[in-house]
């Protein structure tokens, strides 16, 4: 239950941005502002308290510059990338894109590490990036225009792309810190990102959104941001990352749910088997064979 409620907050988080785009005129980087601005005390206690847990380690200046490193790609670039893709495409296309992060994964871990890639991974792949085309075809023909279908699904795939390299690089410290630690802190330094790149490039008074936004901003600080955040970690303690990976799976169809129930998007037999796809090769990627562990 923890991991299904976890999965379905983050889903909700792209019905909440589409809903703010369309309730009024806003900016990609104030409203991921106003995000931050409401999630940031959530995280500020949250590394309070994993800091006073018993046999917490010091953190070094090593630790330092790889959480500013992890906090600036992972959730200041990435989340920036997402929040304006969403300008130009559908939330349901956004979720899809997003979830071939354990694709790049695989991918950066053969770039980087020369790590074989199998002809079964090979073939999830090859089903992952298919099943995309086939909803990509699809908007393409019945939603929007073309340039903004490629501008939105390539920011949206740069987002995933650095999320994926940000899960490459988090391993080591997650283990040293713990994880709620880490995310914390992660969060916070990102959070300080936005904040400085706001304050340089728009005035203050751009905060005073209205009141319906503010809601907005508030649901998506805590119900897509810090509670999903810590369902998944305590889903993760409790049945292991290989079964909550699993139920992450729900996360697109999720979205596209709520896309069509709230927004009025459209789901077409097509678009289904895109997302068949996508959901096969990503579970194909994500599991090992014989073993229950995260890919990523």
């Amino acid at each position: 239950m923890l991991a299904v409620v976890g999965v379905l907050g983050f889903s909700f988080k792209a019905i909440l941005i589409k809903l703010a785009y369309a309730w009024t005129p806003i900016d990609a980087l104030t409203l991921l502002t106003l995000r931050m601005i409401y999630s940031a005390p959530c995280f500020a206690l949250m590394a309070w308290w994993a800091a006073g847990r018993g046999g917490a380690p010091t953190i070094g200046r090593k630790d330092w510059i790889v959480l500013a490193w992890l906090g600036f790609i992972g959730y200041y670039v990435a989340s920036l990338l997402d929040f304006i893709g969403l300008e130009y495409i559908t939330a349901a296309l956004e979720r899809l894109i997003l979830f071939l992060y354990p694709t790049l994964v695989v991918l950066l871990s053969a770039a980087l590490f020369r790590q074989r890639i199998s002809g079964r991974i090979m073939g999830a792949l090859a089903l992952s990036y298919a099943g995309i085309l086939l909803v990509f075809l699809f908007d393409l023909n019945f939603a929007g225009t073309a340039r903004a279908l490629w501008i939105g699904s390539g920011l949206v795939f740069g987002g995933a792309f650095c999320y994926a390299l940000y899960l490459i690089g988090c391993g080591p410290i997650i283990v040293r810190l713990g994880s709620l630690r880490f995310i914390a802190w992660a969060m916070l330094i990102s959070s300080a990102f936005v904040f400085a790149q706001f304050l340089a490039t728009r005035p203050i008074e751009a905060l005073a959104a209205p009141s319906s936004i503010q809601v907005l901003s508030v649901a998506m600080a805590l119900f897509s941001t810090v509670l999903p955040t810590f369902f998944i970690a305590e889903a993760i303690k409790r049945i292991g990352a290989n079964r909550t990976s699993l139920i992450g799976s729900l996360g697109p169809v999720f979205t596209i749910a709520l896309g069509y129930w709230i927004l009025g998007e459209p789901v077409h037999a097509t678009q289904m088997i895109g997302v068949a796809l996508v959901l096969i090769g990503v579970t194909l990627v994500t599991l090992r064979p014989k073993a229950a562990s995260l890919a990523a």
